[in-house]
């Protein structure tokens, strides 16, 4: 059998695969999310982030490349898999496809610093059985084609109150959905001598407005929609002035975490966003109603 990892579910199965058997089908998703041997897996995925303007043009204001690094261990103890992962997402000019680090926003006619996403961790469990990603997952096949349609919407508590945060964040209920449709070969996934399998994501997202735009009284949404691939030949497959960039400025999210830590540890824009916002504020000593984004 292929180098699998060390530790497997009891009844694990390499392939041909039953997808409508539970541990089967999960084991499908993650041959294509993660590698079953427990190897790094590297992700690209570049797209277009849009301004939904209640009763309004709607406006295309980025151009985005996100990156991501996954790796996948069995915790034998809780019957579930350990998925570590650490993304970035840079927002580009739509025209020249230049990665910003300041940006006009045609909205209110400020120019604001650019805080790319950096969320490290992304970490997930996927139970056996039981839980929010417990499995069987709902799929279709057409062909040799796999795709697995997984649909997260989120409705909690928002780290940034309006209160305290009126410029950065629209409400206080933090809403956001993903949309993934997530794309493989039967063939590549049902041979037991493939650990991970190729794979194409197509990935939606609605969210609030960024706080860097500082338009927490303006009404509307931000929609993403990107193609994500799995990178075959690793990091050399990114744009060269992407992997040029990520080298220079943030070298660690060319790695997964080396350690499981789970889900508390997670972060999102908001979460580090409130962290520069706070720090700007106690340094500077600014006000709920101040702006920290703004450039001269």
């Amino acid at each position: 059998m292929a180098d699998y990892l060390k530790d497997l579910p009891d009844d694990f199965n390499p392939g041909p695969l039953d997808l409508d058997q539970p541990l089967d089908n999960q084991v499908a998703l993650l041959k294509l999310q993660a590698d079953l041997s427990g190897a790094d897996v590297q992700g690209g995925f570049g797209g277009k982030a849009w301004a939904w303007l209640p009763g309004k043009e709607n406006i295309l204001l980025f151009n985005t490349y996100g990156i991501g690094c996954s790796r996948l261990e069995y915790d034998r103890e809780s019957h579930a898999w350990h998925f570590s992962h650490r993304e970035a997402l840079f927002y580009l000019d739509p025209v020249t496809n230049e990665v910003l680090k300041t940006w006009k926003n045609p909205m209110t006619g400020k120019t604001v610093e650019v805080i790319p996403i950096l969320n490290d961790p992304v970490n997930r469990i996927y139970p056996i059985e039981g839980g929010r990603f417990a499995p069987p997952y709902p799929y279709v096949v057409n062909g040799d084609n796999l795709v697995f349609q997984v649909d997260v919407l989120r409705a909690e508590p928002n780290t940034m109150s309006r209160a305290e945060y009126p410029l950065h964040s629209q409400q206080d209920v933090y809403q956001s959905g993903e949309l993934w449709a997530i794309r493989g070969s039967l063939a590549e996934i049902n041979d037991p001598e493939r650990t991970s399998a190729s794979c194409h994501t197509a990935w939606g997202r609605l969210a609030m407005w960024l706080p860097f735009m500082e338009m927490g009284d303006t009404p509307g949404i931000m929609i993403y929609h990107s193609q994500s691939f799995k990178l075959a030949n690793g990091w050399q497959d990114l744009p060269e002035h992407i992997h040029s960039y990520v080298e220079q400025n943030h070298p660690i999210y060319f790695k997964a975490p080396e350690k499981f830590l789970g889900m508390a540890a997670n972060d999102n824009s908001w979460t580090y966003s409130k962290k520069i916002i706070d720090k700007r504020r106690k340094e500077a000593g600014l006000g709920f109603a101040d702006s920290v984004f703004e450039i001269d």
